[in-house]
């Protein structure tokens, strides 16, 4: 049993590996908006990557939770825990936006004559969430309540929903990922919250009762009420509310 909490933060590892796989073999397609084509690159290898993200955050969740249960932490299992939380939450999502760039481009004027440079700027999320975790782990014990900067697993499961978004399109949202410049901002904004000042809360509350508890609730319970109207845009609201909710609500340490 001791084994369980590494066990499955190989599964977390296993899980960004197989996302990547479904993103590297994703193939762009022509989709139609009120009559306006663009590029999409959410075919259904890029859904199941972004499927395996969120398997990846299942186990990257769980193993945290064994290793409490069981009582169970070692300098091993703290490393290989952000090993595998760059991969699935660093690399992986960053192909997504290397992917959603190049189809961005692709749907340009002149798309052959751009450089794969261009693309570039995605795989910055990897290596601001890598320099996140080198971060965390020599400061982890002072971030009982809450993190100082968004933790990785949730700007991996943000980029993460943007393929669903390219798929289904709510309210136009996937014809305005077609604009590199708006992707270019998301790349900066995303790495530059993970690496803030700012106190995000632990969505694992350190109690459980109303008082410690209603910002996490808060977040699931406008994400509930949204989904029926916005759909999957649901996924990037409930972050814009994470983050407003961190800036304006500071816990007290455990």
């Amino acid at each position: 049993m001791k084994h369980l909490p590494n066990l499955l933060t190989l599964a977390n590892l296993f899980s960004g590996c197989i996302a990547i796989v479904f993103i590297l073999n994703s193939q762009p397609y022509l989709a139609s908006f009120n009559g306006e084509e663009y590029w999409v690159t959410a075919t259904e290898q890029a859904y199941w990557g972004s499927v395996f993200i969120a398997l990846a955050a299942i186990f990257d969740v769980l193993d945290g939770f064994t290793a409490r249960a069981l009582k169970v932490f070692s300098p091993i299992g703290k490393d290989l825990d952000s090993l595998a939380d760059v991969v699935s939450f660093g690399v992986a999502p960053s192909m997504i936006l290397f992917k959603m760039l190049w189809a961005a481009y692709m749907g340009k004027p002149g798309a052959l004559d751009v450089s794969m440079l261009a693309m570039s700027p995605a795989f910055l999320v990897a290596c601001f969430g890598a320099l996140r975790l080198a971060r965390f782990n020599i400061s982890s014990n002072e971030q009982k309540a809450w993190f100082i900067g968004m933790p990785i697993p949730a700007a991996g499961l943000l980029v993460a929903s943007f393929p669903l978004i390219n798929w289904f399109n709510p309210m136009g949202l996937g014809v305005m990922f077609q604009q590199p410049w708006l992707l270019y901002a998301v790349i900066a904004l995303v790495c530059w919250l993970m690496v803030s000042k700012v106190r995000f809360f632990k969505f694992i509350p350190a109690k459980w009762n109303i008082a410690s508890m209603w910002p996490q609730l808060v977040v699931i319970a406008v994400a509930l009420v949204a989904i029926p109207f916005i759909n999957v845009a649901a996924i990037p609201l409930a972050f814009i509310i994470y983050i407003i909710l961190s800036l304006v609500y500071q816990p007290k340490e455990a």
